[in-house]
Formats: C-alpha cells, structure tokens, sequence
C-alpha cells in the first residue's frame, strides 16, 4: 500500500528546490516551516489513509455512463468530499474568493501525494485548480463572483474542453463554433473529445471552459476563443437553473485510469433548453483564448509532471516491498539460511536504485519548476522577469522527463516483481498502465521537446539557459571541493555531462540561427532527455551535499554516486544524437516509402 514520502518531500522542498531560502527572506509572508511540515502531514495522511485505500476498487469499477450520467466507483463520490472539506481545492487560490493564497510549491507536493494515492482520483481536482487559475487571470468580475467561490470551495469543479476528434494537438483547425448574442453571451456548437471529468457525480455543477471559434475569426489559431460554460446555468441568487444545451455522448475505454471518466462533450444540438447552443461566456478577449488557455494548460503541464512523479513513488515502494520478501536463489555474498531476498541480487538491486534516481530527480526537477513559478510571483522587475522565464524553460521538461520516468520507473516496478507484476492482483500492473497516459497528456512529450528547443532555449537572447547552466556547474564544483571520497566519480561525471548538455545547447542556438529548423527539431527530444538526466544528476548532488541534520546524508550521497556512475553517462550519446543524428533520420525515412 502506497505511503505518502512526507520526510522525502519535505527535504526537496527545502534543500533543493530553494523553499527554504524563500522562508528565510520571507518570501511567503507569514508562512512558516512549521505550518509547511503541517500541511504536508495532513496532505500525506490523506493521501495515504483515504485516496489509497481505493484505488483498486477504483480501476476494478471503472467510471460507467448510464442514460448521459456518469456513475463513478463506489465511495469516490464521498471521497471526493472530504478532500474538498479539508480545504485542499483553495490551497494556491487568491483569498478574495475563499482560497489560502499558499504558494504552488505546497500545492505540487501535495498532488504528488494525492496521485500516489489514485491518478484517476486526483486528476479530476486538478483540473478545477487550472480552471480557477484561468479564470482568476482572464475572467470578467462578474465571472469571478458567481463561479471563483464555489470552484475554490469545490462545490463545483471545472474542465478543460480543448481537441476535437479531426485535431489532435492542432488546435488551429477545431471546428466548434460560437455565435454571438445581444445580451453579451454566446452560443456554442460542436464536439469535444478526452474532456477528463466532463461528467461525473462528485458536484452537482460542472464549469467547463471551452475552445472555439467565432463566425468572423481569424484562421488558425489566432482565431480561437475562450469561453466558459457551466453544466447548470446559475441563477441571480446563485442557485443553479435549468441545465445548459450540452452532455456527454460517451466516455473512453481506456488502458488505465479507469476511474477517471474521459469524456466526448456535445455542446448544442438542442437536446436542453428552449433553443439550441450551448450559453456560454467569453473568457478574455474574443480570438486572444489561446493564451487564455495556456494559462491553464501551464498549470496543467506541471501537474501532469506530478502524475510521473507520484507514479514512480508508488511503483519504488511497490517493488522495494516485493524485492524484500521475495526469495529466490543464493545472491553473492549471502550467508542466511536458505534463500536470499531477491533485493540482495545485484540485478534488482541495479533496477531499484534506478527507480529511486529517477524518481527522486523527477521530484525535484518539478518542485524547482513549481519554485520559479513562485517565486516569479514573490518578486519583481528584472528578478520576477527571470524566475519566470526559468519556469518557462524546467515547464517542458518537468512535464516530459518526469513523465517519462513515470513510464519507466513502472516498468521496471514489473520487472523486479516478474511474473507476479504481469498479474493484476499485485497491482503493479495498475500502475504501468496508468502511468502511460502522462506522456501524452496537455502535448505530447515530443510537443514539449519542441517548446523547449524552439521557445525556451532562445529566452533572453539565449542568457536564461547559459545562467542556468552555470548555476549547474557550481553544484558540481561543489561536489568536487568537498574531497568526500563517498562521491565517487560523481564531480567528474556531472562535470562531463554538463559539457555534453552545453555543446548540444549551444549547436541547437546555431542551428535555429541559420534557419536550419528541420536539424534542430530532429535533436529536440533526445535533448530534452539529456537536459532531464543532467538535472537529475546536479539535484541529487545538490541534495548529498545539503546538511539537513535527519542522518541520511549517506544514503543521499549514495544514490547521487549510483545515478552519476550508472545513469547520466547516457548524455555523451544524446549529445551525438542532437548533433548528428538529423541526417540519418532524414535519410531513414526512405523506409516508409
């Protein structure tokens, strides 16, 4: 059974992600590391006395659609609000309209922990904390004051309507459409497609924003509106009134995440109301909703990188849990009696401590996004300019590389367990399976390598990553300088991985120079990679090297060494590729004809 890692969390948190600076300049106002470590108890005990304990029923149920209803498993309903009473939905939420004004750092590592619980629980919830984000940037007041309330309370939740079935990640050519009424509403047309919780039985309202396009747009994506439209119009008390032009046709049958219903969304084919369309209400300007949206398909992106994370968390314990009861054969070196625990072999041992790097690397390449998020708030000027040109840049590979890990930490969660793990009972199946979604999710993780190189490497004339890098560089002279022969080879490893990740950005700075576009993008992923592991390797250093005063500054280091000395040499070769590899690739396509 998965056990929320507070004491792990906590320790992210404050000595690499730069919490802890934060608090000591006061960044937060009146925010303590006694009411942090308090918050993330109780987050921790929720998530793993509450949200856990039905997660399997949850994927065995599944969410069922019956009569354009959606019935989810049984208790989720309930489960839904007691997280809701414990005020978890207005943790980040501005204050004026019932939220604690928290920094998002909190709100991360508790959704690490809630998705360790059930993916397909806390999806839903995150969603609403995106919506309320949207809202709160772009809505009008008289939006904020009839929806903010209830969406930061929970009462309601919200959804993000995006892709239609002809567009995928193009959402340049959707086709749903808006047409303007006198009284300042408009109505909206057409179908939306993998809407996560666009209906559901956990609120008796369900605010969904949705893409479409006005008669008279732009083409493309210039031309794309943003507008909200709520499930049950709302009444001048507040009180909900007659259901909106819209319903959900169907809900997907999916690899996993079973219990979150995903749904296809028809907005006004005339089945509610005294006229067909369904009334919505602009969000921002008209043809500016892109970006409207972005705001919480950002928010959403680092959530997802939360998703790989706390995938990763459950399959580690889930498979160092089996590799310690689990006997078979005689490990070198063993002297107990009979068997030894598959743990002791140096194979498994090899795959667990490869789970733990890779998990614990995601955590904090996420937490450290989720930190420059804000502190681009906490700050200002030349100051909140870079921190928030540093999310922008950790966003896509947050998102891609903990994902990534969340794919691979599962598998090999499989592997150690063997056959047992290709059984559903043991429940590590589960996990693979609802891990496989992430990389796909608010664009594909190539989506991001292309963000990355094309949008993030350029900021400030290319100035934000070289600083970056030479923020790096330090922590790896740091690890040198303390002569601690426990490292290893691990001052020299970073230092050599971060030669690879600084020839490779600056060939892609060229390539884009000289418009050779085509050679750049042929090396965004295998980049992208490369800049996760480096992270990696660099957080858990900087971890081994911070003083916390828990006695496991060995463990730390021992880890760190492990993920320098096995994992991160893959940068030489993702470096050749992101160099060399696009005329071999161009060259390839010949196979398909």
């Amino acid at each position: 059974m998965y056990r929320a890692p507070v004491d792990q969390i906590a320790f992210t948190l404050r000595h690499v992600a730069g919490l802890e600076a934060a608090l000591d300049e006061g960044r937060f106002g009146e925010l303590s590391g006694d009411l942090v470590d308090a918050i993330l108890l109780e987050a921790g005990r929720f998530a793993s006395e509450e949200i856990a304990p039905r997660a399997e029923t949850g994927d065995r149920q599944g969410a069922v659609l019956r009569d354009g209803h959606v019935a989810t498993p049984e208790g989720w309903p309930a489960l839904y609000r007691a997280w809701a009473e414990g005020g978890w939905n207005s943790l980040t939420a501005q204050r004026e309209f019932g939220g604690q004004g928290l920094p998002h750092m909190l709100h991360v590592a508790a959704m690490e922990m809630w998705n360790g619980g059930s993916m397909a629980f806390a999806i839903g919830p995150t969603l609403t904390i995106g919506a309320i984000e949207a809202l709160s940037a772009h809505g009008s007041d008289a939006l904020k004051q009839i929806y903010l309330p209830k969406m930061v309370s929970g009462e309601w939740m919200g959804s993000m309507n995006l892709t239609e079935p002809h567009a995928g990640s193009d959402l340049g050519v959707m086709k749903t459409r808006a047409e303007r009424r006198d009284d300042g509403t408009y109505r909206i047309f057409g179908q939306k497609i993998f809407i996560t919780y666009g209906e559901h039985d956990f609120t008796d309202n369900i605010v969904h924003l949705v893409l479409a396009r006005l008669p008279d747009a732009p083409a493309g994506t210039r031309g794309i509106s943003l507008f909200l439209v709520p499930k049950f119009l709302v009444n001048a008390d507040g009180s909900l009134g007659a259901r909106n032009d819209m319903f959900c046709h169907s809900i997907e049958h999916k690899l996993g995440i079973h219990a979150s219903p995903t749904c296809t969304m028809i907005y006004g084919d005339g089945r509610f109301g005294e006229e067909s369309g369904a009334i919505g209400w602009l969000v921002g300007e008209e043809n500016k909703g892109l970006a409207c949206m972005f705001t919480m398909m950002n928010n959403a992106r680092l959530a997802v990188g939360m998703q790989g994370v706390a995938i990763a968390e459950a399959a580690t314990q889930k498979a160092i849990a089996y590799a310690r009861e689990r006997t078979q054969g005689r490990a070198p070196g063993w002297q107990g009696a009979g068997m030894s625990p598959i743990i002791e072999h140096p194979d498994v041992t090899r795959m667990l401590l490869t789970m733990k790097a890779l998990t614990q690397g995601a955590r904090a390449i996420t937490y450290a996004c989720a930190h420059a998020v804000d502190m681009s708030h906490a700050t200002s000027g030349e100051k909140a300019r870079h921190w928030a040109e540093r999310a922008s840049l950790l966003t896509p590979i947050a998102k891609s590389f903990a994902t990534d890990a969340g794919v691979d930490v599962a598998s090999l969660g499989i592997q150690v367990h063997g056959g047992m793990g290709f059984i559903e009972e043991t429940g590590a199946a589960r996990l693979y399976r609802d891990a496989r979604i992430a990389p796909i999710y608010e664009g594909t993780n190539g989506i991001q390598a292309i963000d990355l190189v094309t949008r993030k490497l350029p900021l400030s004339d290319g100035t934000q990553v070289k600083g970056f890098i030479e923020e790096l560089k330090a922590i790896a002279r740091a690890v040198a300088a303390s002569n601690d022969p426990a490292f290893g080879e691990t001052a020299s490893r970073l230092a050599s991985s971060l030669t690879d990740l600084e020839a490779a950005t600056a060939w892609l700075g060229e390539a884009l120079a000289d418009g050779r576009q085509a050679e750049a993008l042929a090396g965004a992923t295998p980049y992208q990679r490369l800049f996760g592991l480096v992270l990696t390797g660099v957080y858990l250093a900087k971890g081994a090297l911070a003083d916390a005063g828990d006695g496991r500054g060995a463990e730390r280091t021992a880890l760190c060494r492990f993920a320098a000395e096995n994992l991160i040499a893959e940068t030489a070769a993702l470096r050749d590729r992101v160099v060399n590899g696009a005329a071999s690739l161009a060259a390839a396509r010949a196979v398909f004809g």
